[in-house]
């Protein structure tokens, strides 16, 4: 079975370590497009470009849609907010200028899932080409000219900051093959369920060995540990936001071990909040940990 993770991250909680791999996605506030004609677009591109540039980014894929768009992301330097306040920040300044108007662009910051590379950056791929094609703008993605499957295929010239040669070179070590093969799998891929059907946690996308080195690291890294004290000040969640729209006994412990593993928030804290005694919460944080060890184990 394969573990999958994620939270609105209207407040992005920082998982950020060297050479992680994110999909990312941000939405125009109150569902306003966020390009409104095509130069929007290629100036988006270009600040895209400039943040891949100045942040040391890795780009695999992207998508741009008329109220949002998608990123396939690698962090070589553990620096995914920064690299996106500037993308987000510089293409609102800019946008607001050329068309006149002030406020929020986008809806929050961002969405972030982190993304087990072997296992799931080829599907987190085309489900994020696949984007026009589900919303019935075009009948395939070789229609589309604002994503990266164009350059991907080589029917367009691939941009300098866009990163397919690793992907690729799943398919085959001949470039025109795998470029062949690579499109053969998207236009498979309308058929295909997307990687993200099985969704049972938060934010994290991978099989349970993955799942559990995320919580791993997050626990007992001194760079999360650091972080976290970061986020107390100035970027973490409140419990309110951590445990709003929560339906389920299931979705509340989920909600209680994430507080307390990756926002660094004290069992009594929780408890209080929750009107829980703090052995129940704590009682809840070892059963879930547990389960995620066992599904590691068992795999």
């Amino acid at each position: 079975m394969l573990f999958a993770i994620m939270i609105d991250m209207s407040r992005p909680i920082r998982v950020e370590y060297s050479n992680a791999l994110y999909h990312v996605i941000t939405r125009g506030n109150a569902f306003q497009d966020i390009y409104l004609d095509d130069k929007d677009r290629k100036k988006f591109l270009d600040w895209l470009r400039k943040a891949v540039e100045t942040y040391h980014l890795i780009c695999h894929a992207y998508c741009l849609m008329d109220n949002h768009y998608h990123l396939l992301i690698e962090t070589p330097d553990a620096n995914l907010s920064k690299a996106m306040r500037d993308l987000n920040g510089n293409y609102t300044q800019w946008f607001n200028a050329r068309h006149r108007r002030i406020g929020h662009l986008f809806q929050g910051r961002y969405k972030a899932f982190v993304i087990e590379k072997e296992s799931y950056l080829l599907g987190v791929s085309r489900y994020i080409i696949l984007n026009p094609v589900r919303a019935k703008l075009v009948s395939h993605p070789r229609f589309w000219k604002w994503s990266s499957y164009r350059a991907t295929v080589g029917s367009v010239c691939c941009p300098d900051w866009l990163s397919i040669n690793w992907m690729l070179s799943l398919f085959s070590k001949s470039k025109n093959k795998a470029q062949k093969e690579y499109h053969r799998f998207i236009s498979e891929g309308t058929c295909v369920e997307d990687p993200y059907r099985d969704l049972t946690h938060r934010f994290i996308l991978g099989t349970p060995q993955f799942v559990h080195w995320i919580w791993k690291k997050t626990k007992s890294s001194e760079h999360i540990k650091e972080h976290s004290r970061e986020e107390r000040i100035v970027g973490k969640p409140n419990l309110q936001e951590l445990f709003e729209d929560i339906s389920t006994k299931n979705e509340r412990n989920e909600a209680i071990v994430f507080a307390r593993f990756l926002c660094g928030y004290s069992a009594s804290e929780i408890a209080r909040f929750l009107h829980l005694d703090r052995s129940v919460v704590s009682k809840i944080s070892r059963g879930v940990y547990k389960k995620i060890k066992k599904a590691r184990s068992t795999t």
